[in-house]
């Protein structure tokens, strides 16, 4: 599964916060995605994912454009954003059976379960989402992304909220998902982890590309030189 996006450009009103993007992931690789506060990150997930249309250039999955108002493409994608869109009221395993359903997974139960134990979650099972922490909830989502063993998987600071151990429950897991057939996108402020899990680094500050390279390239004082914008951040 290769992942492409040509000239990608997105705004807010005058203020392009991706500006002519152009970018590769192929499958079996993680692609990490860094850059300073405004620099873009979400709202290039947002496109890739088809969760915003761009205003101008495309975003193409295995040859084909990606449409977020198609149903194959939306049942191949996982996504963790910083909206958990879990049910507050409804447990845990009640949230998963749910979109295991939207999915349909066979084997909800099974499955589900598989994924909270993927995540470190299992005991949480039983609980209701309004009565998780952030940290928690953040694994839930992150169980929900996996229900459906999703082509590529976008991930909007999955960190974050995080201990330690769910952390690296968290690099553990993508490592373990990593296969010619999938695809992962990781945006985060975490450098160190985001360059121990990358295969290609990309770095955008002001809604543009800086730097795509090889992980092996990269260094993470390099990149945060790259982050130093004196004209300031934009939307």
């Amino acid at each position: 599964m290769t992942l492409a996006a040509r000239n990608l450009v997105c705004s807010y009103g005058p203020t392009r916060a991706v500006d002519g993007v152009d970018l590769e992931v192929a499958g079996n690789s993680i692609l990490a995605v860094f850059g300073p506060n405004g620099a873009g990150k979400t709202t290039l997930l947002k496109a890739l994912s088809g969760e915003r249309k761009p205003d101008a250039g495309r975003v193409v999955a295995a040859g084909k454009a990606v449409t977020g108002s198609d149903p194959g493409w939306r049942g191949r994608v996982g996504l963790v954003s910083h909206r958990t869109g879990l049910y507050m009221k409804l447990t845990v395993m009640e949230n998963l059976l749910f979109f295991a359903a939207l999915h349909g997974v066979a084997g909800a139960a099974d499955t589900a379960n598989e994924a909270l134990v993927a995540v470190g979650a299992r005991e949480l099972a039983g609980t209701r989402a309004e009565a998780l922490s952030r940290g928690q909830r953040q694994r839930v989502a992150l169980a929900r992304a996996l229900l459906h063993d999703p082509d590529i998987l976008f991930l909007d600071e999955p960190f974050s909220g995080l201990d330690p151990s769910g952390a690296a429950a968290l690099e553990a897991m993508l490592r373990a998902r990593r296969s010619p057939r999938r695809t992962i996108v990781l945006v985060t402020h975490d450098l160190r982890r985001g360059l121990r899990l990358a295969d290609r680094v990309v770095v955008l500050r002001r809604g543009r590309k800086v730097l795509d390279a090889a992980r092996a390239e990269c260094d993470a004082e390099g990149l945060l030189e790259l982050f130093t914008d004196d004209e300031g951040a934009r939307a």
